[in-house]
């Protein structure tokens, strides 16, 4: 068996999603369990899920509970590739009933592209980091917000740092969150009453406005279930800055949004597909 690269998944629900970032040359994704991988090192025969991959990333759902590993190698093929592996719990991706909506009218309605007009002159956007998006939010609003907004980024071709889809038993909190805000082109800050009262998100929004201030990262605001007067009184800084309402915008709405801006500040698609 030639050289490859290896993921150990762990225990794995069926539904859930190995999601496979590559950089370099087109390559063979092969998502096996504990038998097949045990076949595929020693070079017998064996079966998996996947294959050639020549676009990035790669979705794999895994077809039923238990232990797997993911597998990138260049057998048969030339060149050379780095790869990338996290998994989306399949609770992440079931779709949740639409935020209840407010009419908004049209002359006070404002897209994502002018939050970032709005931060930009302070904060160019860096297109070389690992992540589009960081995602700061407080436990209290993860069900409603912050998880089925990064399952929809996630299903738009964004790559987030969200801790569900980033820590893992064992891991340093505070070092996994700090390579994430430093490894983030966005950083997407879910304002709330219980973002406020939580000593971990004032930590990560303490490292997103160090970034933006130092002019490496896009801070972009989305309030839920507060006002600007309420924001105001707990950062004043943050209440003068455009955001985006979840009593405005369905999670999909706003998911679209962040897409659209992600991908036009991207490098061009030839410097980060396959070749």
């Amino acid at each position: 068996m030639g050289e490859f690269i290896h993921s150990d998944l762990g225990f794995r629900d069926s539904g859930d999603v190995v999601v496979v970032t590559l950089s370099g040359s087109a390559a063979n994704v092969r998502l096996l369990d504990s038998f097949n991988f045990s076949q595929y090192q020693s070079g017998q025969q064996h079966h998996y899920f996947g294959g050639l991959a020549q676009q990035s990333p790669v979705r794999i759902p895994i077809p039923h509970s238990g232990i797997w590993h993911a597998v990138v190698d260049m057998q048969g093929l030339s060149g050379s590739v780095n790869a990338g592996f996290r998994v989306i719990p399949a609770e992440a991706l079931r779709p949740l009933p639409p935020i209840q909506q407010s009419p908004v009218p049209s002359a006070a309605s404002y897209t994502l592209q002018d939050v970032v007009d709005n931060a930009a002159a302070l904060s160019p956007v860096d297109a070389t980091a690992d992540y589009d998006i960081f995602i700061s939010h407080a436990t209290e609003d993860k069900d409603a917000v912050a998880r089925p907004l990064a399952a929809a980024l996630d299903a738009r071709g964004v790559t987030v740092w969200y801790d569900e889809f980033e820590l893992r038993i064992g891991d340093s909190l505070r070092r996994k969150i700090d390579a994430g805000i430093a490894g983030s082109r966005f950083g997407l800050v879910v304002l709330s009453h219980a973002f406020f009262d939580k000593g971990w998100a004032q930590y990560e929004l303490d490292g997103l406005v160090t970034r933006t201030v130092g002019g490496d990262q896009v801070l972009l605001p989305v309030w839920h279930e507060i006002s600007k007067d309420e924001v105001g009184a707990r950062s004043p800084s943050l209440a003068d800055r455009v955001a985006l309402k979840t009593s405005d915008y369905t999670i999909d709405e706003i998911a679209d949004q962040i897409a659209e801006v992600v991908t036009d500040s991207r490098q061009p698609e030839s410097d980060r597909a396959l070749r």
